[in-house]
């Protein structure tokens, strides 16, 4: 969820609920005088007990960090990154009697253990910063064409770049997966447990 700026609030919901059991709580608004509430609604699925881990950064906001407060609340996923930008609010467009229109704040988005994301954000469990050329080069990587218009040293350079958090998650990953192959079949519980291990 790096550089994702968000969606709408039922895809987000339709992200968590493949991962939760059904009528788990995934996020509530709260306005002045209203409460909604969203929950989980998906059927059985073989990524219930997968170990997941989310990768977010500053340009996380919205959905995906509704996304990321919810897994992360749950135990359900190891969240690794740098913390998020913090845009957690509804608005509301009232149209005036001049015929334009005031966007205004009428709510807020809450996490299941009721921790706000507005102007908060999400702090990662495992914190992974990455310098500016780190991040730089990332982006240029991840972008169609991103490095096409460089000259041959620069591109080979960043062809040849690391990812510090790709590659810290893909290690913990790898450890869980190796935890969870070390436990009893009939211990249900290994998943949840490798993954609260990896993120004390």
């Amino acid at each position: 969820l790096r550089w994702n700026p968000g969606g709408l609030l039922d895809q987000a919901v339709e992200v968590c609920q493949k991962f939760l059991p059904r009528n788990q709580l995934v996020v509530s608004t709260e306005g002045r005088s209203s409460i909604q509430k969203f929950t989980a609604k998906g059927k059985v699925d073989e990524l219930r007990n997968m170990p997941i881990l989310v990768l977010v950064n500053v340009g996380s906001a919205s959905a995906s960090e509704i996304v990321a407060g919810c897994l992360q609340d749950l135990n359900r996923a190891i969240i690794l990154g740098e913390k998020t930008f913090g845009k957690g609010s509804v608005q509301s467009i009232i149209p005036l009697d001049d015929g334009s229109a005031l966007r205004l704040t009428t709510a807020k988005y809450y996490t299941p253990s009721h921790k706000v994301i507005h102007e908060v954000g999400i702090t990662p469990n495992v914190v992974v910063p990455v310098t500016d050329e780190e991040e730089r080069d990332i982006i240029l990587r991840r972008t169609p064409g991103g490095i096409e218009t460089l000259d041959e040293r620069e591109r080979d350079r960043i062809k040849n770049s690391h990812d510090p958090q790709l590659d810290r998650a893909t290690d913990l990953l790898k450890g869980i997966l190796l935890f969870t192959e070390l436990k009893p079949e009939k211990d249900s519980d290994g998943k949840m447990a490798a993954i609260k291990a990896a993120r004390n």
